[in-house]
């Protein structure tokens, strides 16, 4: 396939574009600093503005699918309002592109852990990542009334950060609104496994218009 990676630098960004080089996808990395990105045959490096709906429609055109790792910068001071901005203008741009397909990494903040009560309003919710979370929260209620483009939010595991970062082991289990926990109650995804969760749903849908999240 040809995928354009938004983010393709970041954290999650990277694990995907090894996950799709490795199964030779080709892949168009969209970037603000295209030396962060490493050479290689199969990757194309665009720096656009994701800011700027016509940058995006210009930097995805021509491929089979849009994912979206954009992340606004969790020390950003205008966290928030840049991730919303931001997501909105990545939906807009693939929309004008004509890429029908958009898979967007949102956060975990918006998992249901109880009946009507999502993650970011308990107590032990880290209060350093609420405004990212948020916007998070907030973007995939935009994203539920997109129409036109088959789009899939994920939500990552709780834990994926403090996950088995290093280790891929190609097996995970998913869900939709609430989040996968394993036998001992916790909700763990290494970032190399969230990256196989991408990439199998870009290869083979299953999740349209809908929200999921995977963990072991």
């Amino acid at each position: 396939m040809k995928v354009a990676l938004i983010g393709a630098s970041g954290f999650v960004g990277t694990a995907i574009l090894n996950e799709l080089l490795q199964r030779k996808h080709k892949v168009t990395a969209i970037v603000r600093h295209p030396e962060k990105i490493k050479q290689a045959e199969q990757v194309t490096v665009v720096k656009a503005n994701v800011l700027n709906e016509n940058d995006v429609a210009e930097a995805v055109k021509d491929n089979d699918v849009v994912v979206s790792a954009y992340n606004a910068g969790w020390a950003n001071p205008n966290l928030y309002n840049e991730f919303l901005e931001g997501s909105k203008a990545i939906q807009a741009g693939v929309k004008k592109s004509g890429v029908k397909r958009l898979i967007v990494i949102g956060g975990a903040g918006s998992l249901y852990v109880a009946e009507g009560v999502q993650l970011i309003d308990t107590q032990q919710f880290p209060e350093e990542i609420k405004p990212g979370a948020s916007a998070a929260r907030d973007y995939l209620n935009i994203l539920r009334e997109e129409k036109d483009l088959d789009w899939t939010f994920f939500s990552p595991a709780i834990e994926m950060h403090q996950g088995s970062s290093g280790e891929r082991k190609g097996t995970y289990r998913t869900g939709l609104e609430n989040p996968v926990f394993d036998a001992n109650n916790r909700s763990v995804l290494s970032v190399e496994d969230l990256a196989v969760v991408i990439v199998d749903e870009a290869e083979n849908p299953k999740h349209i218009r809908q929200r999921f999240t995977a963990a072991y």
